[in-house]
């Protein structure tokens, strides 16, 4: 399942992948429960392992060890958060099981059980891998079924999928024989018979059996092809766009290293690129221009005073969306996105909402503080944003994810829902590896499908991208590398049943469990 993730190409993994899983549920609890925590062990860790990529630290003062130390740290820790979360999945179901309800009802609570933990896991700090995230970006077919639940429809699904073919897995092997060659056989019998003239009626029988022997894998075989076939209708309906509704939006990739960035090489290259790339884009004609996650590390008070940006925005007069920080009082700020209007005024901010664990924050302060707080930019404490912020543009009302906040759905779902037209993401994912921000276009991606709205999504060192409503890239800068590019995006303001209605669809599982578990205790 690991292999499955951005940024391999291995997405139909993951529709066999929890086979083993499904299998190990239905032996002892001991079984059951070591195969829960070593599955999600597997799949979290090795999806995850990008988060080592933060060693060394030592550019900020932390020691070479100490800075493998916080690594292991980060990624052990999350990696066993989310194998907690397979082992009470299989747990519970091999308790279920084991009051030998049928087949689908087993299958039917497996798959409402794991989405309800992901839901659940959702409103946690730490949340990146869901079984949905496994078919982003490639697998843009079944991914157009997010507009209807979510990530909870391609997560029902996987699970589903492959709750049927493990029924299967021991019948389709009981003794080295094949499914294939077990069908072959049985045609080949009927066409010999067939040619002696015997009665058809009785080779159904054949086929007959091998319906009955295989009965599960077949209907997953028929949900697969199904749900992919609708998903690929859905892609190739056209996005019709009003043509008064286009923006011409330029993006700027800084392309600034960690490693400088906060000191006076990196705090000068950053004014440098920003204004250069500012400028640039001001002569494409651009309606407005998009910069990265703290694109200029500084409060934004200090910027507005006579930094030459700002002076930038009242010659060119084009408006800009500015990441920099926002200074709270003395001792708080936020990491924040400004809509600066063709006067140089502040319009509105987004402030970043998920701040990322040790990174931006630090949890149990009082007992990890001394150790990691080397980890935040500023001696100052940041601040997330609060959940019902939208940001007023030049253009109508923008949906905006800052970093982290990417992962979490419904942060977007709310601003489309109030509203917003477009989505623009900024973010900076210099601290990681390049699988990092591989993954993080991947979950940008499902954002826009979700809520059918273009997007603009502009990084410090890659991968700046434009992406459409169904999920296409349409552009996609390089990795580690100085980028302007002017594109277009449109503004929309659809509401998807996703967008509408939420998460409806794990609703209507526990419903339906609940139901099929009293009427079987009948």
């Amino acid at each position: 399942m690991g292999l499955s993730v951005a940024p391999t190409n291995l997405y139909f993994l993951a529709w066999i992948a929890l086979i083993p899983l499904w299998k190990a549920v239905f032996r002892s609890n001991l079984t059951a429960i070591l195969s829960g925590f070593c599955w999600g062990l597997g799949y979290h860790g090795f999806a995850l392992f990008w988060i080592t990529g933060i060693h060394p630290m030592t550019w900020m003062g932390v020691s070479w060890l100490n800075s493998l130390m916080i690594a292991i740290f980060c990624w052990v820790f999350i990696t066993l958060w989310g194998a907690i979360l397979v082992t009470i999945w299989a747990y519970i179901i091999h308790g279920f099981i084991q009051k030998k309800y049928s087949t689908i009802i087993n299958i039917l609570w497996g798959v409402t059980l794991w989405c309800l933990l992901e839901k659940i896991w959702s409103f946690s700090p730490l949340w990146w891998t869901s079984l949905s995230f496994t078919q982003s970006p490639y697998n843009l077919a079944i991914l157009q079924l997010l507009k209807f639940s979510g990530t909870t429809t391609i997560t029902a699904l996987i699970v589903l999928v492959n709750g049927l073919f493990a029924q299967n897995f021991s019948t389709i092997f009981p003794s080295n024989k094949n499914l294939f060659l077990d069908i072959f056989n049985n045609t080949s019998k009927m066409l010999v018979l067939r040619r002696q003239n015997h009665n058809l009626n009785k080779n159904l029988f054949s086929f007959q059996k091998i319906f009955i022997t295989y009965k599960y894998l077949t209907y997953g075989v028929i949900i697969l092809i199904i749900s992919h076939s609708f998903g690929y209708f859905l892609y190739q309906h056209p996005i019709v766009n009003n043509p008064d509704n286009k923006i011409r939006i330029g993006i700027i990739q800084g392309n600034i290293p960690n490693e400088i960035k906060l000191f006076d090489a990196g705090l000068k290259t950053a004014f440098i690129n920003y204004t250069k790339g500012y400028n640039y884009l001001a002569q494409q004609d651009v309606d407005i221009i998009l910069t990265p996650e703290t694109a200029l590390p500084f409060f934004y008070q200090d910027i507005a005073e006579n930094s030459v940006i700002a002076q930038a925005i009242k010659q060119q007069q084009i408006p800009l969306l500015l990441g920099a920080f926002d200074r709270i009082n003395k001792n708080k700020y936020t990491n924040s996105l400004f809509a600066i209007d063709k006067e140089g005024k502040v319009m509105s901010k987004y402030d970043k909402i998920k701040l990322v664990p040790l990174g931006e924050y630090i949890p149990f302060r009082d007992i990890l503080g001394d150790i990691i707080r080397r980890l935040s930019p500023l001696n100052t404490e940041l601040i997330a944003g609060k959940k019902d912020q939208l940001l007023n543009t030049p253009f109508g009302k923008a949906i905006v994810g800052i970093c982290y906040d990417s992962a979490f759905s419904e942060i977007f779902r709310y601003q489309a829902l109030q509203g917003g037209e477009f989505i623009v993401t900024a973010s900076n994912n210099a601290h990681y590896d390049d699988t990092m921000p591989e993954q993080h276009h991947a979950q940008d991606v499902m954002r826009s499908i979700e809520t059918d709205r273009y997007m603009a999504r502009a990084t410090n060192t890659g991968l700046s991208a434009i992406i459409n409503p169904h999920g296409n890239t349409t552009w996609i800068s390089q990795i580690n590398q100085y980028q302007t590019y002017a594109g277009e995006i449109y503004r929309r303001d659809s509401l998807t049943p996703y967008v509408k209605w939420g998460d409806w669809l794990i609703i209507t599982f526990i419903i339906t469990s609940f139901l099929g578990y009293k009427w079987l205790s009948k």
